[in-house]
């Protein structure tokens, strides 16, 4: 079978705006539940932020998963997009969790 690059390019960009969309659908809901929720416990919205990360790791695996045992119904571009997708979502984890690691270190260095 052979692939023309002009269908795998706008396969790719059909992809990349579907994913631009569900990213702004994503944090609408998102900004919406913080509203809504603004006064939930921190401890509570730090698990859900987690939660979502592992989900988004767990869909990359099983995509890739599909993918590496020849499922037709995922393409390389799909396991691709929610590889980078969990990718950014746990560096932006990360980086959160390093500061407040490191707003508690300055918090305890206070002088009472």
């Amino acid at each position: 079978m052979k692939i023309h690059p002009n269908s795998l390019y706008q396969e790719m960009q059909s992809l990349a705006v579907e994913a631009t969309r569900n990213t702004i659908k994503t944090n609408e809901v998102a900004v919406q539940k913080t509203a809504a929720t603004s006064s939930a416990q921190f401890g509570d919205l730090l698990s859900d932020a987690i939660n979502t990360v592992n989900g988004l790791q767990k869909d990359a695996k099983s995509k890739a998963t599909a993918l590496e045992m020849g499922d037709r119904s995922v393409s390389l571009a799909e396991v691709m997009i929610a590889s980078q997708k969990s990718s950014v979502a746990f560096e932006a984890t990360v980086q959160v969790r390093n500061k407040l690691v490191e707003s508690y270190k300055e918090i305890m260095n206070m002088p009472v």
